[in-house]
């Protein structure tokens, strides 16, 4: 049993609580996208996902995919390529891409929003124009117009759609192992050959044409990730047949509606993105879009596992209510809403669900404002924001959401074990979350080594002065100081601990290592604390009609989610003791 139905308000309350109107609407580029088309244009994307891709979600887990192996075709479940084309008929492949290349130029805040309710109703499906969507990003800030011209508009129309080929399989994180071949030719083509792996929809029969982007390297090309150059390769070049084949299918434990694939090179036509040797300018603009889009995907899962487990809650009847004045006379037993135990894992996953879906909401807005503000001053605020804020929606939204799963399968107990309750579905299909796009491992790598130290912890700056803004608030109302004392609390602990982190890290690099992943955890903990200050700030200031239970949510997550950090705490102040201290015999 499917039960959904798309958080459409709550997603207008977070476009109201972080100022929607105020900071992106009233840019030049997002001008005729008020609140009320926004709210239109959601409610338009929430009817196809629940109508048309919600009824495939089980459809396609048990029908899997078809691979040829003598014409190398992948073949998508039944129902896909329509619903895919459902997509296309209503302008969403396209509603967030430049105007120029016949997208509809929404604002990113927009896209992200698209993001989950379509991953709610049918991961494996939603992946496609997802991995499209990246490309077009690269396309956008690498291409040359002539490439813009060719590709883009085919992209955005959803008639191509994209993939991003990296890993090789002798490397996955470590892209300077890549040994895919391009040679150049005398017409300014190239000639790539190599193997792919993990490919997701590196083919399919959705559309008419795939446009692969490949990292590879010229003759002359340095070792390591500054020997790697970006090529298009498309599968149709003009209508014939690219050297360019699906060889075979990964069988894996979710998304098995969304065909991940082995692709093959060999000797095909290829055209340069970008600089030579400098590829991974055009990746990470692929890659950091996604990141921020892996984890929505977790917030839509969690949602959708939430509302069938509260459901399945308010039918299920079992024992009698600790508190016999709740008790149901009339019934042989008491809906298992009674039970406090279940209680706590339905808030737990409400709170930090919604607390996610601020979060990501909050990130989309500065980037909007990244890419589009006409203040120099204020673009670069908001990308650090934007920066320092993704390895924590990727990692920590991923991990979180996959709990909440879990949490929501336990609540319906042996049935949530059962496929009747497609629980166990959603929890297989966010598993993958944590692994793709970077491990969450390599997120806190990157946060720790990368983000905190680059330009003088410019990023960390911009993130406490935002932090530092809504305590300040908190001190001017007293309604808002019951949660902003929290923030303050816990802003404070975060302080120390990154100055202790830095002077660490300095002395044994492997400190950081051990510790960057509780590290990111706690960072996170501080985000959404401070998300819903925000969403509590605006609940008072508009007295708006469901401040009760936003109030409500928002106390449980101080009471019961916000006490974790001190076990990140405690955990980071041990730094490396012992970890490093085995021997390879002793584990």
């Amino acid at each position: 049993m499917e039960y959904y139905k798309a958080p459409v308000k709550d997603m207008m309350y977070m476009l109201k609580a972080f100022q929607y109107t105020e900071r992106v609407h009233s840019l030049e580029a997002f001008e005729g996208f008020d609140l009320s088309m926004v709210e239109s244009l959601l409610q338009s994307a929430a009817d196809i996902a629940v109508n048309e891709t919600l009824p495939l979600n089980r459809l396609g887990d048990e029908h899997g995919i078809k691979w040829d192996p003598e014409t190398y075709e992948v073949t998508t479940p039944p129902g896909f390529k329509e619903a895919y084309q459902k997509l296309i008929d209503n302008g969403l492949v396209g509603m967030t891409c430049d105007p120029n290349y016949g997208g509809s130029g929404g604002p990113e805040v927009l896209g992200v929003l698209f993001s989950e309710l379509s991953t709610a109703t049918n991961k494996s499906f939603s992946m496609c124009p997802g991995l499209t969507r990246g490309l077009i990003d690269a396309l956008a800030a690498h291409g040359t117009e002539e490439q813009k011209q060719k590709y883009m508009t085919k992209l955005i129309s959803g008639e191509w759609t994209g993939t991003m080929c990296l890993t090789e399989p002798q490397c996955g994180t470590d892209l300077g192992l890549i040994n895919t071949k391009a040679v150049p030719q005398e017409d300014g083509t190239y000639k790539l050959t190599g193997t792919k792996i993990w490919i997701t929809f590196g083919d399919h029969d959705m559309a008419e044409n795939i446009i692969h982007l490949v990292l590879a390297r010229l003759p002359d090309a340095p070792e390591g990730i500054k020997g790697i150059s970006a090529f298009i390769v498309p599968k149709f070049i003009d209508g014939e047949r690219n050297a360019v084949n699906c060889t075979g299918l990964e069988h894996k434990m979710g998304i098995k509606a969304s065909p991940t694939c082995v692709i093959d090179f060999e000797d095909a036509t290829g055209y340069l993105v970008g600089t030579p040797h400098k590829g991974m300018r055009s990746m990470f603009v692929m890659m950091n879009a996604a990141r921020l889009h892996v984890g929505v995907e977790g917030i839509g899962l969690a949602e959708i596992a939430y509302q069938t487990a509260l459901a399945f809650a308010k039918d299920r009847r079992q024992s009698r209510s600790l508190d016999p004045e709740k008790s149901d006379a009339n019934a042989p037993a008491d809906n298992i809403l009674v039970h406090p135990d279940v209680r706590r894992m339905l808030l737990n996953i409400k709170s930090t669900n919604e607390a996610l879906r601020a979060l990501a909401v909050w990130i989309s807005v500065e980037y909007d404002i990244a890419h589009h503000h006409p203040d120099e001053e204020a673009r670069q605020k908001a990308d650090d924001i934007v920066a320092i804020l993704t390895p924590i929606i990727k990692s920590y939204g991923s991990e979180r959401s996959f709990l909440n799963i879990s949490e929501a399968m336990q609540v319906c107990g042996g049935a949530g074990y059962t496929t009747d309750w497609n629980i166990e579905q959603y929890l297989r299909d966010e598993r993958i979350a944590m692994i793709y796009e970077g491990t969450n491992h390599i997120q806190a790598l990157d946060l720790v080594g990368r983000k905190l130290p680059k330009d003088g912890g410019r990023m960390v700056r911009a993130f406490s002065e935002v932090i530092t803004d809504m305590i300040r608030a908190g001190k001017e109302n007293e309604e808002l100081a019951e949660f902003t004392d929290y923030l303050k609390e816990l802003s404070k602990k975060l302080t120390s601990v990154t100055m202790e982190l830095a002077g660490q890290a300095m002395a044994d690099r492997e400190v950081a290592g051990a510790v960057a992943s509780h590290y990111l955890n706690l960072f996170a903990l501080t985000a959404l604390t401070y998300v819903w200050c925000v969403q509590v700030k605006y609940a008072i200031e508009s007295d708006a009609p469901n401040k009760d239970t936003k109030l409500k949510t928002a106390r449980y997550f101080m009471h019961k989610v916000f006490p974790e950090h001190e076990t990140l705490v405690r955990q980071i102040n041990t730094w490396k003791s012992n970890l490093m201290e085995f021997d390879v015999e002793e584990l």
